[in-house]
């Protein structure tokens, strides 16, 4: 049996029992933290599931997880993933892949950027597409973000932008660097989807030592949000009872 289990948004503190149960009765236990920041102490988690955690790049689990999916087909075997363990297309290919050796899977949720930005005050089921702001790189200065806001507010649909993790790095886009890239977008296509003028949201570190702050994207960009991770929201049109929670976090 494979399990993969969601860490939570901040530490060790945030996997569940069910999960917790499920590492004391695993004989190994993996975990991953290339697809977003973790603040939690391994070696607490160690002595929590009385095991020994190896930590997997990006290779091991995208090009190489034979490990512990041969281990997987005669033993109970742990995968643990930062936030919500589907939340990455990575992970579900991993299931996938696991199934087809004809491995057990079983999913142990938790929480997850996606319903932690409620705390925003803005309501869930009013975001569109979900989209990734990148570190631009020589010749690699993806525009798709921009795209995705720009089709987002034609339905009225607030924006939820991930920012770039670069784990093996140690590199991990702010809320500023993430407005700075969309201004840049902005100067190249000169469409007026955003400007220094439009009202963002950002958040750090939700579910721990969480920073939220509401404002124009010129306000934001002088604000320091302090560690990663970080998301940046760009709202649709605001529900009355959504700019009144939002105006707690104004920036003043």
């Amino acid at each position: 049996m494979l399990y993969i289990i969601g860490l939570g948004l901040y530490d060790e503190k945030d996997i569940t029992l069910r999960g917790m149960q499920a590492l004391k009765n695993c004989k190994k236990i993996y975990a991953e933290f290339y697809t977003n920041l973790w603040h939690g102490n391994i070696e607490n988690l160690e002595k929590m599931s009385g095991n020994k955690i190896k930590i997997l790049n990006r290779t091991g689990i995208e090009e190489a997880p034979e490990e512990f999916l041969n281990f997987a087909k005669t033993e109970d075997a742990v995968l643990l993933i930062p936030g919500d363990p589907l939340a990455a297309t990575t992970h579900i290919d991993l299931v996938l892949r696991a199934e087809k050796q004809g491995i057990p899977v079983k999913i142990i949720h938790s929480s997850s950027i996606f319903s932690a930005v409620g705390e925003t005050g803005m309501q869930i089921y009013k975001f569109g597409k979900t989209t990734s702001i990148v570190f631009p790189e020589k010749n690699y200065f993806p525009e798709s973000p921009y795209d995705a806001l720009c089709s987002n507010l034609k339905m009225n649909l607030h924006t939820l932008f991930l920012l770039d993790v670069k784990y093996d790095e140690s590199r991990y886009m702010t809320v500023n660097n993430g407005i700075e890239i969309l201004l840049q977008i902005e100067k190249k296509r000169a469409a007026g989807i955003f400007t220094e003028k439009t009202l963002c949201v950002g958040c750090a570190r939700l579910g721990g030592e969480e920073e939220i702050k509401y404002g124009t994207a010129k306000e934001l960009m002088r604000h320091d949000f302090g560690a990663p991770p970080q998301v940046l929201i760009v709202p649709a049109k605001l529900h009355f009872v959504e700019e009144e929670a939002l105006l707690r976090y104004k920036i003043q």
